[in-house]
């Protein structure tokens, strides 16, 4: 069983800044973020395999956001800059056990944190 605590959500205007973290209570193969904004589909965000440290980025935030690994604490990051109203959603962090073989796909992971409220104000 993987436990994940996610922290850092909160409000901030557009253009601003924001970080989330999610802490894993044991090892996993990927940990990754998705979103969730009121009457929509949950979303991927962002992932990042520990292996390699690759990481993969939805169109709508690459080269806004950037997430980011501290293997020995088995923390992600998840930087994001020049935020936007529409990046308003609930944020998750989710991590697959076993082979990643693509990671874009929510039913992959296999575990889910709580998820954190992040709005972005006009």
């Amino acid at each position: 069983q993987v436990q994940l605590v996610e922290s850092g959500g909160g409000l901030v205007q557009a253009g601003g800044s924001l970080r989330l973290s999610c802490a894993a209570s044991g090892r996993n193969s990927a940990m990754a973020w998705f979103r969730q904004a009121p009457g929509k589909e949950r979303e991927f965000v962002a992932a990042i395999r520990w292996s390699g440290g690759i990481t993969y980025y939805a169109d709508s935030v690459k080269g806004r956001f950037t997430i980011s690994s501290d293997n020995a604490k088995n923390t992600v990051h998840l930087q994001m800059n020049s935020l936007k109203p529409e990046d308003t959603a609930v944020y998750y962090c989710a991590a697959r056990l076993g082979p990643v073989l693509a990671v874009k796909p929510s039913q992959l992971y296999n575990y889910w944190g709580q998820g954190t409220q992040l709005t972005v104000s006009s």
